[in-house]
């Protein structure tokens, strides 16, 4: 049987704080957003731009790290893996949320702006799905400011 290939890479800046939180067995599990940008040169010649979000989701020693070295407008390269979640709100209403879960982190900024900076981490993906299946956004929304 032939299998296909799930890998994200990218490279941006962090539109918020890392919010680290603890799954009820104690599993460190860190979220954040980061902003990427496109630009291109427009049919009248006028440059154009387009930023892009992406719902960043980092297990066990790297959600540590990314809380511990990463802040809002550091810049940092991720790879991972496209996930959907979905989980119903208290009206019964269905959500669903498309993250990036990090296999991989290099923190991009100066050793001046951040502490490890350059320091690359791997980290194995989790065994199995997260244990709270029916959590929400992290921030209560999807939006990252």
């Amino acid at each position: 049987m032939a299998r296909g290939v799930n890998k994200v890479i990218l490279i941006g800046r962090l539109g918020q704080d890392p919010e680290l939180r603890y799954t009820p067995s104690g599993q460190p599990v860190a979220s954040f957003s980061i902003a990427t940008n496109e630009a291109w040169k427009g049919k009248d010649g006028t440059m154009q731009e387009r930023t892009e979000w992406h719902n960043i989701v980092l297990w066990a020693r790297l959600a540590e790290l990314a809380n511990e070295y990463l802040k809002k407008g550091s810049m940092v390269y991720l790879e991972g893996r496209l996930q959907t979640r979905n989980w119903d709100d208290k009206d019964g209403i269905k959500h669903y949320r498309t993250e990036i879960v990090v296999q991989n982190m290099q923190f991009l900024d100066s050793r001046d702006q951040a502490g490890a900076a350059g320091t690359r981490q791997s980290a194995p993906p989790p065994s199995g799905p997260p244990e709270d299946e029916n959590m929400g956004p992290a921030n209560g929304n999807d939006l990252p400011f």
